[in-house]
């Protein structure tokens, strides 16, 4: 039973960092998520504050990405951080946090994605299944000659053309594609998030990195690494 919780008014301050004032959030940030949520059940506010601040970047440039609206982003943000509120108590603290956040907010960016009618865009390349290692690496998969670009080693030009290809993708693949490769999820995780089955998930990402690597070569590849368009 749920003692000495507050209430949520669903308000979240996505976009700017929170104010420690106090030893508890300071001690709170130590803790797992999952303990977090244990400790907020208890009525441990700052926790739940704990928890928004840890996930602010990730889970809403992964809305973004899978919205293409930051609007839509912002207020998927808080909706499936209210949800988390109201359904902490049936959260299973032996598992992992970060699926079950990524679940809920897939769901919503879902129904949003619906809701405003988004044009489900024709795959360009066949659903192959593939077999190996639940590995997050995309080398094993791609048969295309032109890689999906590091990040890491991209300047903001060259992010914005990445994500300009990541958003015209259709959207079962761009969601497969954003969960493994800008969130680093691991193929059971997707396969949780997304409900569906392992082999979907790897037979999907096959598809998604082939159709962004034909979309990239189609756009980019006229200044042979990802320049502007000519």
């Amino acid at each position: 039973m749920t003692r000495n919780r507050p209430h949520f008014s669903g308000n979240i301050p996505y976009n700017h960092s929170m104010t420690v004032l106090t030893e508890e959030p300071r001690l709170a940030e130590k803790m797992t998520d999952e303990q977090l949520v244990a400790n907020y059940r208890s009525g441990q506010t700052h926790c739940f504050e704990e928890l928004i601040e840890r996930y602010r970047q990730e889970l809403f440039h992964f809305l973004i990405r899978f919205c293409g609206n930051r609007a839509a982003a912002e207020d998927i943000f808080q909706e499936a951080f209210l949800q988390i509120h109201l359904s902490a108590d049936t959260f299973d603290i032996n598992k992992r946090f970060k699926p079950w956040l990524f679940t809920i907010a897939a769901n919503k960016a879902r129904d949003y994605l619906r809701k405003n009618n988004r044009r489900q865009a024709a795959s360009l390349s066949t659903m192959i299944d593939s077999s190996g290692d639940d590995s997050r690496s995309f080398v094993d998969l791609l048969e295309a000659d032109v890689p999906i670009p590091d990040q890491n080693a991209l300047d903001s030009e060259q992010r914005e053309l990445v994500r300009n290809v990541v958003q015209s993708m259709p959207d079962h693949l761009r969601e497969v594609l954003t969960l493994a490769y800008f969130n680093q999820f691991a193929y059971k995780e997707i396969a949780e998030i997304l409900s569906i089955p392992l082999g979907t998930v790897k037979s999907r990402l096959h598809a998604a990195v082939g159709t962004f690597s034909q979309l990239w070569k189609a756009r980019y590849d006229r200044t042979g690494s990802g320049g502007r368009e000519s």
